[in-house]
Order: structure tokens, then C-alpha cells, then sequence
């Protein structure tokens, strides 16, 4: 018999110390991160006194196939309609904080006398702090429904995308494009293909999906779902970016399909093993020799973090309009790195751009701030009720002027809404248009050529078709919120507008004949003045055609069904949080969930037997239970285990509800082995103090805790035992029990 392959044997020892050591984690309430970690060194050859793992190749390709589906996982998690509805506060707040830390991590590297790629990716990783590591320690803190957590859970969001794009703009600098017109390709580039992508995978997937709804069950899903990824990360390699990046795409793109929250419960448990792998590897490149040599920055490192993430990361929140105390109390939680800083360093490991030693400094920096976590959100209050009173009385109204001005997008001008609009719909349909055309002249035309053996209306063919695929786009352009309330306003309002309304119109149309003379003069040999006027005539009979018009209409709204079919479906299940959830955000008071335990002693009991509002102060808005839901509960409703209830309170109040909704529960059952049934067969004999008894009077089951299922007639089934029959002598009957209770019943 052949041996087992070395990943084999290196699997089963990394899972086998990872599960042992992750117990140890978690009985320390520690989070599971820092186990995998230890893990890793535990089976690294920097320790020599235990086994250790021999195909590192094997084991780092598991790890990039961990880091994929961590995007994907993250990408499933996401939506560009919740970054919309955040408005610029957090925007505000994220683009300073990784600005700030980026800046500080290049100073200290510099300081030590770093090279220039080690610098920079160190910015890059210090600006990083760890979505998993502080839900865990707003989870176990109590804190994860308090107003400024979901603040900081909204940065963290938009913070991991942007660590995306970071990631991305690090490997060209990487390869050279430093340069300023090769960087703003490569943004242009990014800005492209992930308009593209998303645009076609909203179109195109959730149409896809429903048409096969039937014929999917989870196994199907699971591996369509998988394929989708790996086949979207061999694309964005294809194209020149990192196949992370293309995992994390098509991740947000199945976000937005009815099937994302199935999707998400099937791969974690995927994603759960190859993460796990990922940080294993991670914790395997930690040498004890390096951390001791760098020990002065990495303790240098954790100050920076730390006191960085408390002074710049409170000022970034108070910029995005958040009040003093607020913003100290998001900032401190902040102050850790995790595991996108990992994936960076990866990253910069891969690329052989930066040293060796990086990556264990960084590892290490980032397990001490992450015991530190829980310490620096407590912190939070104690150092703003400390620093507060000693502020001058002027500074503190400056500041509070500062958290109170941010703008709001409902005060923009309508002109401002409208030209921000027109650009959008301008750019994202010149992106498809712009897609359409490369694929025709890359795929189509090569091939109509071949086939008509290079006749000279091949490129008639082309470009006819090419600008009718196109026709819906450019229209869409040219016509797009001109009719829509901005824009009647603004006409209504002054006769000054009229002109400036017209010219959009007219810049917008010069944007898509361009369009139109681009494939002419890419397939004809006419003179530009003809061309030009091709696509003028071209784009006015598009804006004057009824079938164009339909199919542009048809596309954006099979597009728009497609983008809200999540949200239509929430609110079919009666899943989607209320519409003013939005207005008490802006005061003391704010919305949160809470899951009722399976063993909770609320069960079954009404909301005027548990006086919720006497007791703590909240208000149970809605019950969601299963897909239903009830709004405006009255007293006489019950609460049953697995419910979800939307509560209304302060941070205070819902604090104070989540310590009873987790405390009032049935304790665990410390003899749970000896609750097993069993079935025994008891014969009463002569002197059983049963006989002459009805099962009632004999108390089988008031005293003895034990059932009678039948009498033994040597008939083929048992007969029942009436409730009325008494026991007589000789009686044979089978009782079921738990193994105590029969024990003492045989022995009455």
C-alpha cells in the first residue's frame, strides 16, 4: 500500500494542533484568530521541540485558496447600496483614519531605516484594523448593539474594501508604475473592470440564478457558488489583478441575489477550513530569532497603533460628524491590526518586494493589540471623562461645532444632485459601451471575417452590429434624468437654467457619438467629416426610436429588479428593518436586535408578564419569528425561544436587556447522560404494592417520573393499558424511563 501524499500528514497535524489549541482560545474567550496563529508556530520548523509541518508549498497554496474565500466570504457580507446609505460621514472618516495610520506606519519605518517597499506596505498594514477581532470584542463586551458599535462596524466595512483597492494600487507600485500616468491607468483601470464587472454580474447572475431556482438545492448551490469564485479570480488574474480581489467581486455581486444568505450559511463552513489554514501558515513564518531582534519596533509599532488609533481615529470619527465622546469611543476600538494586514504582508511576500522579517514583526504586533482590544474600548470612556473637563471651554465648542456641521446629503443643490447623477449613468454606461466594443472587435470580428474569407462587409456587418448592441447604452446616456424632478425644477425655477439644462443634453450626446465614431473609424476608411456625422445621425436616431427606447428601458429595469430583489424579498419575510430606524440614529435612542435563547425562561410567557419597559426601559417595536413578522406587539403577545425582537431604547437601556435576555435562560444540565429513555419490561409479582391499583393511584408517573406503554398478552403487539384497569398479579407491562427512575420503580 502506497503512503499517504506529505500535504496529507501536514493537514492532519495542522487541523489536529489547530483544534487543540483554538479550545484552549476559547475557553480563555480569546479570539479563535490568535489560536490559528499559535497554532502555526506550534508546527513551524522555527519549533524544535515539536512536529512540524515538511510541504510549506503545499500548505501556503491552501493559504491563497484561504485568503480567496475569505473575500468571497467578505464580499457576500457586503453591498454598495449599504455604502450609498451610510452618506459621507463614514467615507469622511475611513479616508482619514487610513491616511493617517499609512502616514505614521511610513514615518516609523523610515525611522528604522527600512527600504522604501518595506515602508509602504507597512502603512498599508498598520491602516488595517480587524473586522473579525472587534465584533468579537463588542460580542463578548456586550457592546455590540450600542449606537457608536454599528458606526464602527460601517468604517470597518468601507475600510476592507478599501484594502482591496489598496491592495491592488500596492502591487503596481510593486512592478514599477509609479509614475503618474501609469498610476492613474492603473486607478482607471480599476475604476473600469470593477463597474464592468458588477454591472454585468447584477444583470447577469440573478437573472441566471432565478431561471435555475428550481433545480438548485444546497449542494447545487454550494458548488455554483464556488465555481462562480474561482472562475471570477481566474479572470481578474487574466486582466492583471490579484485573484482576491476577483473572489471579493463576485462576492458582493451574489450579495445582491435572494440566495445570498443561503449561499453564506453553505461556504462558511469552506471558508472556516481554508481560513483557518491561511492563518496557520501565518502563524508558521513567526521566528522567535526575528521577534527578538526587532523587539524595540515592535513595541515601537503597538505605541503607534495604539495612540495613533485613539488620537486620529477619534479626530477622523469627530470629522465625520460624530460628537467627542463618540468619537473616542470608536477610535479606541479601533487600535488593533488583523487579518487584512496579513493578507497584505502576504501579498508583499509574494511579490518579493518586501524583507522577511515584516511578517513576524507585523504578526506579533498584531496578537499584542489584539489583546489589548478589550482594554482600549474600556478605556474609551474613563480617558474622554478625563480629558473633557480639562479641554478649554472655547476648544470644546469648536469641536462640537466641528461634529454638528457635516454636511448632509439632503441639503445639496439640485444642481449639484444632477450633475453628480448625469456623471454616474455617463461613465457606467460608457463602461458597457466601452466593454461591448472591445468584445466585438476582439471576438466577433475576427471571426465574421473568417467566415466571409475577408470580404469588405465583414466590417459593415461589425459595426452595424456593434453599434446596434450599443444603442440601448448610448440613449440611456443621452436621455437619463432629463425628465426627472431636478431637472423640472431647475427649468421651473429660473430661465437662466434653460441653457445650462440644454447643454448637458448636448455634452452628453457629443460623449456618445464619439462612441459610434469610434467603431467607423476603426472599421471604415471614410473621411472624418463623414464619420462625425455617422454618429451624430446615428445618436439622433437612437433619442427619436420608439424599440431603442423600449430596450433601454427593459435593461435598467431588470437590472433595478435584479439590485432590490434582496430587499423585496426581506420585506416578503418580513426581514427588513423599519423605515424610521434612520431618524432615531440621529438621537440617544436607536434600534437593535436581540435572539432569544432556546432555553430562555421568557418562553411562552406575554409582554405584560415580563414588563419590559418598567423593567428596563425598552420598547419591543417588532417579534420577527420564523418569516412572519408582528409589528407593534400588544401586551397579551408571547415570546417563544428562536424569536428575534426589534428593540427601542438608549445604549443603556439595550444594554441592560441584553445582560436579562442572556442571563434569564434554564441553567445547563450538568447530567445530561443520565436523562437518556429507556424501555424495561416489569412484571408485578406477588406483593407488589401496585396490585389492585389504577395506573393514577399507583403513581408510575407523578412519583416515579415513568410511563406505561402497553400490556404483554403474548399477543403479536402490546395491548394498551386503560387508565381505569387495576394492576393484578402476574401482570407483565412495559414502562419507559430514564435509567434512575426505573431503577427505583424495579426496586419498589
Amino acid at each position: 500500500m502506497s503512503d499517504l501524499p506529505l500535504m496529507i500528514h501536514d493537514l492532519a497535524l495542522i487541523l489536529i494542533v489547530a483544534g487543540a489549541v483554538t479550545l484552549v482560545f476559547k475557553r480563555l474567550k480569546q479570539p479563535l484568530v490568535l489560536g490559528y496563529i499559535v497554532a502555526g508556530f506550534l508546527v513551524s520548523p522555527h519549533m524544535p521541540y515539536t512536529a512540524s509541518v515538511t510541504d510549506m508549498s503545499g500548505i501556503h497554496l491552501w493559504a491563497d485558496i484561504g485568503v480567496m474565500f475569505l473575500l468571497f466570504s467578505l464580499g457576500l457580507d457586503f453591498s454598495f447600496k449599504k455604502i450609498v446609505k451610510m452618506g459621507a460621514s463614514p467615507i469622511i472618516s475611513v479616508v482619514s483614519i487610513i491616511f493617517c495610520m499609512s502616514l505614521l506606519g511610513i514615518l516609523v519605518g523610515q525611522l528604522f531605516g527600512w527600504s522604501r517597499m518595506d515602508c509602504l506596505f507597512l502603512g498599508g498594514m498598520l491602516a488595517m484594523s480587524s473586522t473579525t477581532i472587534i465584533y468579537k470584542a463588542f460580542d463578548d463586551l456586550g457592546l455590540r448593539q450600542q449606537q457608536f458599535a454599528g458606526l464602527v462596524m460601517s468604517v470597518l466595512i468601507l475600510e476592507d474594501i478599501l484594502a482591496i483597492v489598496m491592495m491592488v494600487m500596492l502591487s503596481a507600485i510593486a512592478s514599477g508604475s509609479v509614475e503618474g500616468g501609469q498610476m492613474l491607468g492603473s486607478v482607471l483601470k480599476i475604476v473600469f473592470f470593477l463597474v464592468l464587472w458588477l454591472v454585468v454580474g447584477i444583470f447577469a447572475v440573478p437573472l441566471l440564478l432565478r431561471r435555475v431556482r428550481g433545480l438548485i438545492n444546497n449542494e447545487v448551490l454550494l458548488i455554483v457558488a464556488l465555481g462562480s469564485c474561482c472562475a471570477m479570480a481566474v479572470f481578474s488574474t487574466k486582466v492583471g489583478f490579484s485573484s482576491a480581489f476577483g473572489a471579493f467581486i463576485m462576492g458582493s455581486i451574489l450579495a445582491e441575489t435572494i440566495e445570498a444568505e443561503r449561499i453564506e450559511k453553505l461556504v462558511e463552513p469552506v471558508k472556516n477550513l481554508f481560513g483557518a489554514i491561511f492563518f496557520v501558515s501565518v502563524g508558521m513564518l513567526v521566528d522567535p530569532q526575528i521577534l527578538a531582534s526587532y523587539a524595540l519596533p515592535i513595541i515601537a509599532l503597538v505605541l503607534t497603533i495604539i495612540v495613533g488609533q485613539a488620537i486620529f481615529g477619534s479626530f477622523s470619527f469627530m470629522l465625520g460628524g460624530e460628537s467627542l465622546k463618540s468619537a473616542m469611543r470608536c477610535g479606541f476600538s479601533m487600535a488593533q491590526i488583523g487579518e487584512f494586514s496579513f493578507i497584505i504582508a502576504s501579498l508583499g511576500l509574494s511579490l518579493g518586494v518586501i524583507s522577511d522579517f515584516l511578517y513576524p514583526v507585523v504578526v506579533a504586533v498584531s496578537v499584542i493589540t489584539t489583546f489589548l482590544t478589550p482594554y482600549m474600548i474600556r478605556l474609551a470612556t474613563p480617558a474622554y471623562n478625563l480629558l473633557e473637563p480639562r479641554l478649554p471651554s472655547r476648544l470644546i465648542r469648536m469641536m462640537n461645532r466641528l461634529s454638528m456641521s457635516h454636511p448632509n446629503s439632503t441639503e445639496h443643490s439640485q444642481w449639484r444632485r444632477l450633475l453628480l447623477q448625469m456623471g454616474m449613468y455617463s461613465v457606467v454606461y460608457g463602461i458597457l459601451s466601452s466593454a461591448v466594443i472591445t468584445l466585438m472587435f476582439m471576438l466577433f470580428h475576427p471571426f465574421i471575417v473568417k467566415v466571409l474569407h475577408g470580404a469588405w462587409y465583414a466590417n459593415a456587418i461589425t459595426g452595424v452590429l456593434t453599434v446596434v448592441f450599443i444603442s440601448p447604452f448610448l440613449r440611456a446616456m443621452v436621455m437619463k434624468k432629463n425628465h426627472s424632478e431636478e431637472w423640472q425644477t431647475l427649468w421651473a425655477e429660473s430661465n437662466r437654467n434653460h441653457l445650462p439644462l440644454l447643454f448637458t443634453v448636448l455634452v452628453r450626446g457629443i460623449i456618445a457619438a464619439s462612441f459610434v465614431f469610434y467603431v467607423c473609424q476603426h472599421l471604415s476608411h471614410f473621411a472624418p467629416a463623414v464619420v462625425i456625422t455617422v454618429g451624430v445621425v446615428a445618436v439622433v436616431l437612437m433619442v427619436l426610436s420608439r424599440s431603442v427606447k423600449r430596450r433601454s428601458i427593459l435593461l435598467e429595469q431588470l437590472f433595478i429588479n435584479n439590485l432590490r430583489s434582496r430587499d423585496i424579498e426581506a420585506q416578503v419575510h418580513g426581514k427588513k428593518r423599519p423605515l424610521y430606524e434612520g431618524r432615531l440614529l440621529d438621537r440617544d435612542i436607536h434600534i437593535a436586535d436581540f435572539d432569544i435563547p432556546q432555553n430562555t425562561l421568557w418562553a411562552g410567557k406575554t409582554l405584560m408578564e415580563l414588563n419590559l419597559g418598567r423593567k428596563y426601559g425598552v420598547h419591543v417595536s417588532s417579534i420577527l419569528r420564523g418569516t412572519n413578522r408582528l409589528n407593534i406587539p400588544s401586551g397579551n403577545d408571547q415570546i417563544f425561544p428562536l424569536d428575534r425582537l426589534q428593540v427601542i431604547g438608549s445604549d443603556t437601556q439595550l444594554a441592560l436587556f441584553r445582560q436579562a435576555v442572556e442571563s434569564q435562560v434554564h441553567p445547563d444540565d450538568v447530567q445530561l447522560e443520565k436523562r437518556e429513555m429507556k424501555l424495561r419490561q416489569l412484571i408485578i409479582g406477588q406483593g407488589s404494592p401496585f396490585i389492585g391499583q389504577t395506573l393514577e393511584e399507583s403513581g408510575l408517573r407523578s412519583h416515579y417520573g415513568c410511563m406505561v406503554v402497553g400490556l404483554e398478552e403474548g399477543k403479536e403487539n402490546l395491548s394498551p393499558f386503560k387508565p381505569t384497569r387495576r394492576f393484578e398479579e402476574g401482570d407483565i407491562i412495559w414502562v419507559v424511563g430514564e435509567g434512575d427512575d426505573l431503577d427505583r420503580l424495579l426496586h419498589s
